[in-house]
């Protein structure tokens, strides 16, 4: 996905006409994000950001390469939210990345009332990515491991 700053984008919707809107659509679609693909994309450049490469975020998360793509790419359509926290744990996502990358999957960000996403949002602001560490803080407080059991 090509890069244009939001901000140049929302500078030139404040000069852009209701009659020149479908010329800005046009003009911008590189820029514009694709529904479908706006999570692909986004996990892309943060897992290049993190320096983190995907055959690693599909081996942490706990699954195969030819499903993880699927979900990535949104091939697939998964509603285990734990799998889209695995794949932020696995690639390093800061919090506010990981609320992103949830809400771009059509999920609910973290919530700091449920005490399970509380403590994922501690692991997160600790930058603790040891799923083993988390699954342990989790059952410490009687709370579901957010790996899966083999």
């Amino acid at each position: 996905m090509l890069n244009k700053p939001t901000e140049e984008l929302e500078e030139l919707l404040e000069r852009t006409s209701p009659e020149e809107l479908s010329d800005y659509l046009k003009d911008n679609a590189h820029y514009l994000a694709d529904e479908k693909k706006a999570f692909y994309y986004y996990m892309k450049d943060m897992l290049d950001e993190h320096r983190v490469k995907l055959k690693d975020v599909y081996s942490f998360a706990g699954v195969s390469e030819s499903y993880g793509s699927k979900i990535l790419c949104m091939e697939k359509h998964t509603k285990d939210r734990d799998l889209i926290l695995r794949f932020c744990i696995a690639g390093h996502l800061l919090l506010d990345e990981t609320n992103r990358a949830l809400k771009l999957y059509g999920m609910r960000e973290l919530y700091a009332k449920d005490p399970r996403d509380a403590c994922l949002i501690v692991a997160l602001l600790n930058r603790n990515y040891d799923m083993g560490e988390i699954d342990r803080l989790l059952e410490e407080l009687g709370l579901q491991k957010i790996t899966t059991e083999e």
